[in-house]
């Protein structure tokens, strides 16, 4: 009788799919297709406001930097102020500044405004990802990081396409309103959650502010070199498909979300059981052959398979980091293990998109997928390098 109870009471505590987790995961998606329906977007907003490829990488890149240098303190209120504070702030800040783009007309104010959506964006998504830690059972929480990841990869299988097909019959003004509602809807959602508590033993008013977890800077650092893809991805894409003549870019976005759910399902089952170094060298290869195949990019079928390699290989290395980063750190720790993890996706991402910029204009769309491959060919040797180290060590975990 006593055996029946506890292991009844055992697999209740292993449950992934509770109340909270289902909202924060809704929140999540509310949130990211916000967001994404603006990621293909901006870039045609700055053009109509009279910027080019090189200020499109600067509209990118403050956001991103923004968010980032922002991340160390949204850690560390997560410990301090608790994780609805932190939360329900970010959120808040992230509604109004896409809401106010659409009473924008310069691209100065464009660049203050996107500064400002940076710092809701680092608070909102360093404290979501936070708080779907606290309602993973550790022992699942490749699992369960891999579910909740796919909250914001639903949002980015139509948030891009989405918001394309939109602003060929809306204004830009419409749209930015649309996805500072989806935003609101997330506020919403997030009032619901029931948050775990600031550890009271902890003697919060006394926790030294740092800017990152040291157990998190591995999986950040091997992070960092693959997120600098998305810049490229993400911002000049659209623009060099045009260039190409190649059609399809809405779809580009669908099929890489698919795919990127469909690793959602094993990659994350597979780093639980047996490790990362069973899904980060195989990811890291996908997402080469990905960014080759778009430097190359001749025509639809191209571009297609070139989102499937991506959504696959991105779909299972990014759980994998994200748990690897928060499962060495302390109890009272994870809130800045996630910040560390953040903070390099977000330096990554800005390095990518300013850096791209220059070399979109100055060699061309291209040239950003053969050093975007190149990039993640770094993040695989310095892969093989901690592994080789820590083999010796006997301490690969």
């Amino acid at each position: 009788m006593m055996d029946a109870v506890n292991r009844k009471a055992a697999g209740s505590t292993n449950r992934i799919w509770t109340r909270d987790f289902v909202l924060i995961c809704l929140a999540n998606f509310f949130v990211f297709l916000g967001f994404q329906m603006t990621l293909p977007t901006i870039p045609l907003f700055v053009k109509e406001l009279g910027g080019n490829d090189q200020l499109v990488g600067v509209i990118v890149g403050v956001f991103t930097f923004s968010a980032l240098l922002l991340r160390p303190y949204a850690g560390h209120a997560l410990e301090s102020r608790g994780r609805r504070f932190v939360y329900m702030v970010g959120l808040s800040v992230f509604v109004l500044s896409i809401g106010s783009y659409g009473f924008i007309g310069s691209i100065l104010l464009l660049f203050l405004i996107r500064m400002i959506q940076g710092a809701g964006w680092g608070f909102s998504t360093t404290a979501g990802g936070t708080i779907a830690t606290d309602l993973i059972p550790p022992k699942r929480r490749g699992e369960g990081m891999g579910y909740f990841g796919l909250s914001g990869n639903i949002a980015l299988a139509v948030g891009p396409s989405l918001g394309l097909a939109l602003v060929g019959v809306i204004s830009f003004s419409s749209l930015f309103m649309i996805c500072a509602a989806f935003g609101l809807i997330a506020l919403l959602l997030s009032s619901r959650i029931q948050y775990k508590k600031v550890d009271q033993s902890v003697e919060t008013t006394t926790v030294k502010f740092d800017i990152f977890e040291k157990t998190a800077l591995e999986p950040s650092i091997l992070l960092f070199f693959i997120t600098a893809t998305f810049g490229g991805i993400a911002t000049f894409l659209p623009l060099h498909a045009i260039e190409n003549g190649v059609a399809g870019i809405e779809l580009y976005f669908l099929v890489y979300a698919v795919f990127l759910m469909i690793s959602r399902t094993f990659a994350g089952q597979i780093y639980d059981k047996k490790g990362h170094q069973y899904v980060f060298p195989p990811g890291t290869v996908l997402i080469i052959s990905a960014m080759f195949l778009l430097a190359w990019l001749p025509n639809t079928a191209i571009l297609l398979v070139a989102a499937a390699l991506y959504g696959l290989g991105f779909g299972s290395v990014q759980p994998a980091l994200q748990a690897w980063a928060v499962d060495k750190a302390a109890n009272n720790r994870k809130g800045m293990a996630n910040a560390t993890f953040f903070s390099f996706f977000d330096l990554g991402i800005g390095i990518g998109a300013i850096a791209f910029g220059q070399l979109a204009y100055i060699y061309g769309y291209g040239s950003i997928y053969i050093t975007s491959g190149l990039s993640v060919m770094v993040s695989l040797l310095l892969y093989g390098y901690l592994f080789i180290r820590a083999k010796r060590r006997s301490n690969w975990p």
